[in-house]
């Protein structure tokens, strides 16, 4: 089976959203001088085989319960398509699982050494991980159709992203990182409602009651333009209330990027239009994630 058929179904675009948490944890971490190389790079690689298991394991589940039917708009899905079996697919998931397990007890070990009770409390955070990753769309009653995906996005993409990151590198906790925390799950919250508006019709038809479809595409582009308002908000606070410099300020340049996708999701109808602005958003939120990290250490 040919190679591009499985870095499709990784979903690519997908990973500099997963890396934002990391890299907004370790731009802190290096703010209060306590940056460490070795705990980013196995941040990392734990972080991008996680969100290539949670997207293997979508496009599985997605297949399986219908919401990638012929009738859903977005890109083609390697198991509904039939390019990928779904044993070939299922076996790719308990594959990424242990590798996602094995880098992140390499991580733990690196960060925490024989620290036992803080090691087990990130071991459980890690496996809680690899099972909402699992089981967002996968097995008898995946939580995602019951439209609980935002509030997993919200824990793992920012607040267990970004204040663990932070604290495996320093070991230490700072009550203000939970401000720059949630605006990365915000941000990650607002890609996946983009995602749920544009295959709001096949998701219905498939049973999954997502934000979107809860709430209808109206109210759906109000709950977006709000989650990327207060992510806004969130990371001024924490400006504010940790002010050294203007430069501090350098993360207001993806206003406008943010501005346009919340155009974009209000204005363009058809999913195929809006598919584009999923890698514009994920895109935004890296951007902010770096300008944010950059106005900080050079402020």
């Amino acid at each position: 089976m040919a190679i591009s058929v499985w870095l499709k179904a990784a979903r690519l675009r997908t990973l500099p959203l997963a890396l934002a948490s990391i890299i907004m944890g370790s731009f802190l971490a290096a703010y209060v001088s306590g940056f460490r190389w070795s705990v980013f790079v196995l941040a990392v690689l734990t972080t991008l085989l996680l969100q290539v298991l949670s997207n293997f394991a979508n496009d599985y589940g997605d297949s399986v319960h219908g919401a990638d039917s012929a009738e859903r708009q977005g890109p083609d899905r390697a198991v509904s398509s039939g390019a990928i079996s779904p044993k070939q697919m299922k076996m790719a998931v308990g594959l990424f699982a242990l590798a996602a397990l094995l880098a992140g007890l390499s991580l733990l070990w690196v960060a925490l050494g024989a620290n036992t009770q803080v090691f087990l409390t990130f071991l459980g955070l890690g496996i809680a991980s690899i099972l909402a990753a699992i089981t967002y769309t996968m097995g008898k009653k995946p939580y995602g159709y019951a439209g609980l995906g935002d509030i997993s996005v919200l824990i793992f993409f920012g607040l267990v992203g970004v204040i663990g990151t932070f604290y495996l590198h320093t070991q230490r906790w700072e009550p203000g990182i939970v401000f720059p925390a949630i605006s990365c799950g915000l941000f990650a919250v607002a890609v996946l409602n983009l995602n749920n508006i544009r295959d709001i019709e096949s998701d219905r038809k498939a049973g999954k009651r997502s934000i979107p479809v809860r709430l209808g595409r109206k109210k759906a582009v109000v709950y977006h333009q709000l989650l990327l308002y207060f992510g806004l908000l969130a990371a001024m606070i924490f400006t504010y209330t940790h002010y050294q410099s203007p430069w501090q300020w350098l993360f207001l340049l993806s206003l406008p990027l943010m501005v346009r996708n919340i155009r974009a999701v209000a204005t363009k109808l058809k999913p195929q239009e809006l598919d584009p602005y999923l890698k514009q958003m994920a895109l935004t939120t890296l951007f902010f994630v770096l300008t944010f990290g950059i106005g900080l250490l050079i402020s």
